[in-house]
């Protein structure tokens, strides 16, 4: 890593909030599809995260939060039928107009266009709400998560494609390559964002099969791991209970991995999209 600091500012907003399955957020004996076709209960709201980041190459989005037409216009917006249903019994999500994507980056002093690179933690409908206003900027995902798309009943899977792969969107899919850098350990692979340590991806998977974490380092300053939906909750990782909804002996491995990792670098602050104590925790962790 260089010994300046690249990076000014952190900051976050949610684009409203979800309330999803019980076992969704931290998973019981339940096979998935059991739990999503008989829960009658749901979680409090929980805030549905992006995070922005100020670096010297130009200000970067982790995830873009929900679209607001998700709410407004549903029966538009999500499949019909059987598949449509599904998606309903999973979350029910608020987005008030003064909670987008744009209304978040206009508190925190920014534009949509003052955006430069986006990074998506993964393809679910609730992290990619902001793509319609981005095109001026530079999208990474993973090739394994992009590479989800082409699978069958995808959309049933939670990819709605027709609102990630919007024409004129500037995408590269990232397939992490091996780094010898011992403060990642356990990750043996890596993607340096702009080449200075600073933003660093690491292969989160389980929740989906490509799904990425973000490593923000500055000198002096506890380093931050952006981990979309690889937890509900720093302390539900800490634990290792993991969420219900995915491939759960991957997310058993990528949890412990993620807690070594914590480990190696003292002081690493978990920051995940639908953790309610992440404002708080990025606040006591991140001096601006």
């Amino acid at each position: 890593m260089t010994t300046s600091a690249p990076i000014s500012r952190v900051g976050m907003f949610s684009t409203g909030s979800v309330q999803v399955r019980p076992d969704h957020a931290a998973a019981t004996w339940k096979p998935m599809m059991l739990w999503l076709l008989t829960s009658t209960k749901w979680t409090p709201p929980l805030p549905i995260n992006f995070f922005v980041i100020e670096h010297r190459e130009g200000l970067v989005l982790f995830d873009t939060g929900q679209d607001r037409a998700s709410v407004t216009d549903p029966g538009s917006y999500f499949p019909a039928g059987i598949t449509g249903a599904m998606y309903r019994r999973s979350a029910k999500a608020v987005v008030p107009a003064d909670q987008t994507m744009a209304a978040g980056l206009g508190r925190l002093g920014y534009k949509s266009s003052d955006v430069s690179v986006v990074i998506l933690s993964h393809l679910h409908q609730d992290h990619v709400g902001g793509l319609a206003e981005l095109f001026h900027a530079r999208i990474y995902v993973s090739q394994a998560e992009w590479d989800t798309l082409a699978q069958p009943r995808a959309e049933l899977g939670g990819l709605m494609r027709r609102h990630i792969d919007l024409p004129g969107l500037a995408w590269t899919k990232v397939t992490p390559a091996p780094t010898t850098e011992r403060a990642l350990r356990p990750f043996t692979t890596a993607h340096d964002l702009f080449d200075d340590g600073s933003l660093v991806l690491i292969p989160t998977p389980g929740h989906t099969p490509g799904s990425l974490s973000l490593v923000v380092r500055r000198p002096g300053q506890p380093a931050l791991a952006l981990v979309g939906d690889l937890t509900f909750a720093a302390p539900l990782l800490e634990s290792g209970h993991v969420p219900g909804a995915g491939d759960r002996k991957q997310l058993q491995q990528t949890t412990a991995m993620m807690n070594e990792l914590r480990r190696n670098l003292g002081g690493l602050v978990v920051l995940a999209t639908h953790d309610p104590d992440a404002e708080g925790e990025l606040s006591k962790a991140f001096v601006r």
